[in-house]
């Protein structure tokens, strides 16, 4: 295994391997074990697991780029993710999207130049009661306008 990876997590993903019949089954919990030290899977990440579960590195990439909880960039301190689902669209997600977007200075799926905020949209948070909403991190927020908006971000400084 290459140096760059701490002992603890080579004795992880030596552990997790052991508990499946096939090597290749542990991909998911060893690609968890790896972005939990990493940040994320970057392309030579994905090439240290195939290595590791003789796997070619496009069968890592395939289920790298399917699974939306594998980032392929470290998100920022702040992960804010607006629900784009039917309720929260129709009662004003794109108008909150444009305004943090704005406010932020980074398009969806970018993280601000100095790391403190990712955005990214989301399919569903289940609060649609709450529409339009978005979570930071793992804290819900809903009713939202620009000011509500304003008041969370300056919450987060």
């Amino acid at each position: 295994m290459s140096p760059e990876y701490s002992e603890l997590l080579r004795q992880r993903i030596a552990e997790v391997i052991a508990r499946y019949p096939k090597k290749e089954a542990a991909l998911l919990p060893v690609l968890h074990l790896v972005q939990r030290e990493t940040g994320s899977i970057s392309p030579e990440e994905e090439k240290f697991i195939a290595g590791i579960l003789d796997l070619k590195p496009i069968k890592v990439r395939e289920v790298v780029t399917f699974y939306t909880m594998i980032l392929r960039q470290p998100l920022g301190k702040y992960h804010v993710q607006v629900c784009s689902n039917l309720s929260c669209t129709l009662l004003g997600a794109g108008t909150i999207i444009d305004y943090l977007k704005e406010k932020l200075g980074i398009e969806i799926g970018q993280t601000t130049p100095d790391k403190k905020f990712s955005l990214s949209t989301v399919e569903c948070l289940g609060a649609c009661e709450q529409a339009p909403c978005l979570m930071v991190n793992f804290d819900y927020y809903g009713n939202l306008d620009k000011e509500r908006i304003d008041r969370i971000l300056a919450s987060l400084t």
